[in-house]
């Protein structure tokens, strides 16, 4: 049976829309006043910004949401979407990730053991699964409009192979910036591995006496997404495989990178603005996932747009391409060889 993906977008995307609500709702009570939930309004209202915030990101996931349905959104600069959506997919992917190891954790060991910390900022127990629950709702339905969104823009693109990126003169820079960002990542993922183990050295003495095992899942998660983020890039700019599908390491490294910026540029504000501390090697690690995420995100950038550049018949090289020849549909390049015939060239 054929799906209907129009209709399954719109379905996506609405829910999506749906799931803020809840969360929105919460935000706005304590935003005006009515700390609802929580045993202690005066943390409300130290927390005015971080509220004020993530408002805002659940505002931008709605006009995210709409775009994906909406007439206007297929004319909106690509750069206005893609942006915004690489650091939502970064923020909700890691907690569809994490979420579940974390339920699955408890399964297995047990709740936690009570240190008086574990509701945080003396929210109620019922907060978390009204706000994780919206999370996991909204992560799973925007992540699908904008799958089925980006099919149907980008379709040449998730259709490549890897070996079609152009060996153009900026490949020597991009490939010096990837292995930058490499290592940048593996040191990324040896400090936040060490924290998940139970290590304590560099973090804050408040943090230290309550790492809870949330926070430890948290840490291992980040670490593998340090490591994909790093893999998924120099896939791409040393050609590993070039039959493989672009669409593999561009996907493994765009979740990577989006959740290493986002949740290390949110830890980086929310910390600081609650005062919880980032001093020292913490605040390194959260700064040099940020770094390596931006070095990914304008290596995989310049690569597409030369990739781009080169479909549209422009001076970029590329093995296996030549100048364009007769007969070839009026198309400024054609296969010379070993790629797509004329009638499949984008």
């Amino acid at each position: 049976m054929r799906i209907d993906e129009g209709r399954l977008r719109a379905w996506a995307a609405w829910t999506a829309v749906a799931a803020t609500g809840p969360y929105l709702t919460l935000k706005a009570l304590w935003l005006t006043g009515h700390p609802v939930g929580s045993d202690d309004p005066g943390q409300m209202d130290k927390l005015w910004l971080v509220n004020l915030l993530t408002v805002g990101m659940d505002a931008v996931a709605v006009a995210l949401a709409l775009a994906f349905v909406r007439p206007w959104g297929r004319r909106t600069p690509a750069g206005l979407v893609l942006f915004p959506m690489w650091v939502a997919t970064g923020l909700l992917g890691t907690i569809l990730v994490a979420l579940p190891l974390y339920l699955l954790s408890i399964l297995l060991l047990g709740p936690e053991r009570s240190t008086g910390h574990e509701n945080g900022d003396g929210l109620g127990g019922w907060v978390f699964p009204v706000v994780y629950g919206g999370f996991t709702v909204q992560g799973l339905a925007l992540i699908t409009a904008f799958v089925l969104y980006a099919r149907q823009r980008w379709t040449a693109l998730l259709r490549a192979r890897t070996g079609e990126l152009p060996h153009s003169p900026t490949l020597t820079v991009q490939r010096s910036l990837a292995c930058a960002a490499a290592l940048l990542g593996l040191g990324t993922a040896a400090a936040r591995a060490y924290w998940a183990a139970g290590g304590t050295a560099g973090l804050p003495v408040a943090l230290a006496q309550d790492r809870s095992r949330g926070v430890a899942v948290m840490d291992a998660v980040t670490a593998v997404m340090a490591v994909a983020a790093s893999a998924g890039l120099l896939v791409l700019v040393f050609r590993v495989r070039p039959r493989r599908p672009l669409r593999t390491p561009l996907l493994m490294a765009w979740t990577a990178t989006g959740s290493l910026f986002g949740w290390g540029s949110w830890q980086l504000v929310a910390f600081g603005a609650t005062a919880a501390g980032t001093t020292g090697p913490l605040a390194l690690v959260q700064a040099t996932q940020v770094v390596t995420a931006v070095l990914v995100l304008a290596v995989g950038a310049v690569a597409l747009a030369e990739r781009a550049a080169a479909a549209r018949g422009t001076v970029v090289e590329s093995p296996g391409w030549t100048r364009g020849v007769a007969g070839c549909g009026g198309r400024e390049r054609c296969c010379s060889g070993g790629g797509p015939d004329c009638a499949g060239c984008i």
